[in-house]
């Protein structure tokens, strides 16, 4: 009986190292794509410099490159952002051992912040996906807020909450 429980104590450490190192080893990765990110958005902000100084000389086509190039740069730091909650993910997950809702429901958050300004700068999006899109982001709101207010290991939020302020007036 004694030897089981040792057994199953010592293939849950074994299991924990080998995924702390693949987790580790994602993380590293993930740092390479944000940094890759980063670089890749400096290339094309000089090159939408580039692009903009070379189509200057007549105003109609100078709106239309300066428009398709913003788009181009909003698109890209929006998908900075996005990367950079979901490296904070896998960081979260190696200092807590755990996935925290909160930090589930800020990468989707801003994933989906992500598409409507994508959508509404594009002029792209129809009202239903917009409806379909303010729906999920209100459930992950909600979701964020409630994960914050009740953290994990508290039995009864409310008591734990009059316990730290003192007696009640």
């Amino acid at each position: 009986m004694e030897d089981d429980r040792f057994m199953k104590i010592k293939s849950l450490r074994v299991y924990r190292k080998i995924l702390d190192g693949i987790v580790a080893a994602l993380v590293f990765i993930m740092l390479l794509t944000l940094m890759g990110a980063v670089v890749g958005l400096l290339f094309d902000f000089i090159g939408a410099i580039n692009a903009v100084r070379a189509g200057v000389p007549t105003h109609t086509l100078s709106h239309g490159l300066i428009d398709s190039v913003a788009r181009d740069l909003v698109i890209d730091v929006l998908s900075v952002f996005v990367l950079i909650e979901l490296f904070r993910t896998f960081t979260d997950y190696l200092e807590f051992q755990r996935i925290r809702l909160r930090v589930l429901a800020e990468v989707g958050i801003a994933f989906v912040l992500r598409e409507i300004f994508i959508g509404l700068y594009n002029h792209s999006i129809e009202w239903a996906e917009i409806l379909a899109l303010t729906a999920l982001l209100s459930v992950l709101v909600a979701a964020r807020i409630t994960s914050v207010m009740f953290q994990p290991g508290d039995v009864d939020a409310s008591s734990s909450r009059r316990s730290t302020t003192g007696p009640p007036p």
